[in-house]
C-alpha cells in the first residue's frame, strides 16, 4: 500500500470549499464542514493520512515539510479551488518529484481533459464515484489498468473508461474512524449546528433535479442510494461513544427524507440511541413524517427553499409548491423542529418583484436562520449550460465564481436585472431579515439562555457585519 496522504488544500481564510460542503465560497459566518469525500477515500487505505488544512489553520509551508513522507497524494478540487489546488500540487511535486499526485471532485470529473492537462503535477484525475478508484491506485495499480481515471498518455488527454456507481453502499467503510485518527472535532462547526457537531453521510445521490446543484448532475446521480439503517445506527452508536462531546450528528446526504420509509426507520434507531440529529430535507415531507423524526431526536432541519415566486421554483426544477412549503414549514414550527433556510438570488427569472416577493416569503416563514447566495453556475450543471446558451454568464473561468478574498461573485447577468443588482440583493435579504425586531428579540433570548452560546453568538455577530463589509467592498 503506498503511503498515501488526503489534503483539502489552504486557500482562503476561512474558505471551506474543498470540503464536503455545498458552498464553495466564504460563508457569512466562518464555518468549516468535514472533509467526508476525502475521510472515505482514507478509510479505504490503511496507514493513511488525512489533512484538512483549512480547518486547522495549516499554510502551505508548514504542509510542505513532510511532503518526503509520502508517495501518493490526492487532492479533493472544487471549480473555485482549482487553480489554486493546482499551483498546491505543483508545490508538492517540486519537493518529491516522485510523489504521485491525484485530483478528484466534480469540477475535474466535468472537465477531464483540460485538468489533466493544466499542470505537469497532476499525474490523473478521477471520473465520478472514486473510492475504489483510489484504493486500486493506494493498492499500486497501474494508472492505464485503473478504471475510472484520465490520464495523459502519448501528450494527450486518456479516459481510461467508466466506473459504475457504488449501488452496495455498505461496501464503503465508516468515515468516523478517520475522523477519531486525523482531525479535530471542535475544529467544524457552522452558525446553525450546536457545537462540536459531526457530519457523515447515509448514502449518495437525489432523486430532485434542480438545475443548479452540483453533487447529483456530475458525481452521485439521481438514484438515491442509501447504507442499511442497521449500518448507520452502529456508526452513529460508535461515534456516540468514541466522541462524547459531540451535541449533534448532522446527515449531509443531499436529500435524507427523499426516502421516507428509510428515514422514519433510522429516526427510530437514533432516538434508540439517545442522540441528536438534524439533515437536510425538502419542503414536502409529510406531518407524519416529520413528527417521528422530531419525537426520536430530530432538532433541525436544513432546507432549500430557494425562491417565493413559483414560476422560478418551476424554471429551476425544484419539484415543490409554494404552497407545500408553507404547510410543511408551519408543521416544523408546529413540532418544535427548527428551519436553517437556504435562499438564492438571481436565479433565471428573477426580476426585483421577485427578489421582493421572496424576502417577504423567507420573513412570513421565519425560519430559526438564513443562507442566502446567488446562483453558482458549476460547469456540468443545466444552469451552466441554459446560462451559455442565453448569454448569461459573464465568464467561463471558475476562478471567477469567488472574488480574490473568497466572497462569491454574481455571475449571471440578466438583460433586464443587472448582476449587480442580484449581487446587492443578497445583502439586502439577510438586513430585512435579521434586523426585524421580533427576530433579534429571538435570537437575543436564546443568547441569554446559554453563556456559551452567547459568547459564539456575539463572536459570528462581529463575523456577520465582517462579511457584509466584504461584500460591499467587493461589488
Amino acid at each position: 500500500m503506498k503511503k498515501t496522504l488526503f489534503l483539502s488544500p489552504p486557500t482562503f481564510d476561512g474558505y471551506d470549499g474543498g470540503a464536503g460542503s455545498r458552498y464553495q465560497c466564504k460563508r457569512e459566518v466562518k464555518s468549516f464542514w468535514y472533509p467526508t469525500w476525502l475521510a472515505q477515500l482514507a478509510a479505504l487505505v490503511p496507514g493513511s493520512k488525512l489533512i484538512d488544512a483549512p480547518a486547522r489553520g495549516l499554510s502551505l509551508d508548514v504542509l510542505l515539510r513532510t511532503a518526503g513522507d509520502y508517495e501518493f497524494l490526492v487532492i479533493y478540487t472544487s471549480t473555485p479551488s482549482f487553480l489554486n489546488d493546482t499551483k498546491v500540487a505543483e508545490a508538492y511535486k517540486a519537493a518529491n518529484p516522485n510523489l504521485l499526485i491525484g485530483f478528484c471532485g466534480p469540477h475535474v470529473a466535468i472537465n477531464n481533459e483540460s485538468s489533466i492537462q493544466a499542470s505537469t503535477a497532476i499525474d490523473f484525475v478521477c471520473d465520478t464515484e472514486f473510492d475504489f478508484t483510489i484504493q486500486e491506485i493506494a493498492q499500486g495499480a497501474a494508472l492505464e489498468d485503473v478504471v475510472g481515471i484520465t490520464i495523459l498518455k502519448d501528450g494527450k488527454a486518456h479516459f481510461t473508461g467508466k466506473r459504475p456507481l457504488i449501488e452496495d453502499m455498505d461496501t464503503l467503510p465508516w468515515v468516523t474512524d478517520v475522523y477519531k485518527r486525523d482531525l479535530v472535532t471542535s475544529d467544524y462547526y457552522n452558525g446553525y449546528m450546536l457545537h462540536p457537531y459531526m457530519s457523515l453521510y447515509t448514502g449518495r445521490g437525489c432523486k430532485s433535479r434542480c438545475t443548479f446543484c452540483l453533487w447529483p448532475q456530475t458525481i452521485a446521480g439521481h438514484n438515491y442510494r442509501t447504507r442499511s439503517v442497521a449500518n448507520v445506527a452502529a456508526e452513529i452508536k460508535s461515534a456516540r461513544d468514541t466522541f462524547p462531546e459531540i451535541k449533534e450528528f448532522f446527515f449531509d446526504d443531499d436529500t435524507l427524507t427523499d426516502n421516507r420509509a428509510n428515514v422514519e426507520a433510522l429516526a427510530v434507531e437514533l432516538g434508540k440511541l439517545g442522540v441528536t440529529w438534524s439533515c437536510n430535507a425538502k419542503a414536502n415531507v409529510p406531518y407524519e413524517t416529520l413528527k417521528i423524526m422530531k419525537d426520536n431526536g430530530l432538532r433541525l432541519l436544513l432546507v432549500g427553499f430557494e425562491s417565493g415566486d413559483q414560476k422560478i421554483l418551476n424554471n429551476i426544477k425544484k419539484g415543490i409548491l409554494v404552497t407545500r412549503a408553507k404547510e410543511f414549514t408551519r408543521n416544523c414550527h408546529e413540532l418544535g423542529i427548527l428551519i436553517h433556510g437556504t435562499f438564492i438570488m438571481g436565479l433565471p427569472g428573477e426580476t426585483r418583484e421577485t427578489i421582493e416577493s421572496t424576502i417577504q416569503y423567507a420573513q412570513e416563514l421565519n425560519p430559526k436562520t438564513i443562507q442566502v447566495s446567488l446562483p453558482a453556475a458549476y460547469p456540468g450543471t443545466f444552469l451552466y449550460t441554459q446560462a451559455k446558451e442565453n448569454g448569461w454568464l459573464i465568464a467561463e473561468d471558475g476562478d471567477q465564481l469567488v472574488s480574490e478574498n473568497g466572497v462569491q461573485n454574481s455571475i449571471l447577468d440578466y438583460p433586464h436585472l443587472s448582476r449587480a443588482e442580484i449581487f446587492d440583493a443578497v445583502d439586502t435579504f439577510y438586513k430585512r431579515f435579521y434586523f426585524r425586531p421580533g427576530k433579534m428579540a429571538s435570537l437575543f433570548f436564546d443568547m441569554c439562555k446559554d453563556w456559551s452560546v452567547m459568547k459564539r453568538q456575539l463572536r459570528e455577530g462581529v463575523e456577520f457585519f465582517r462579511f457584509l463589509w466584504g461584500r460591499e467592498n467587493t461589488a
